[in-house]
């Protein structure tokens, strides 16, 4: 464990905090218009798939958070 407090934790917080809201307007502006028009159960794997992959980068950052390394 660690002894003292790092930047990293929180900085990573509002990192996170930021990169998902910015990830969420830009679905919201850019797939929803394209996809508005399918039908509801045509646009469900769509919305499934973008909600697992702001997931896919996110074991390395919070190693980073934690430890300081990418890797």
């Amino acid at each position: 464990m660690r002894e003292e407090p790092t930047w990293r934790i929180p900085a990573g917080i509002l990192g996170l905090c930021l990169g998902l809201a910015l990830y969420g307007i830009a679905v919201a502006a850019w797939i929803a218009p394209l996809i508005a028009r399918w039908h509801t159960l045509a646009q469900m794997p769509v919305y499934i798939a973008l909600g697992i992959v702001w997931i896919l980068p996110l074991r390395r950052f919070l190693i980073w958070m934690e430890t300081g390394r990418w890797g």
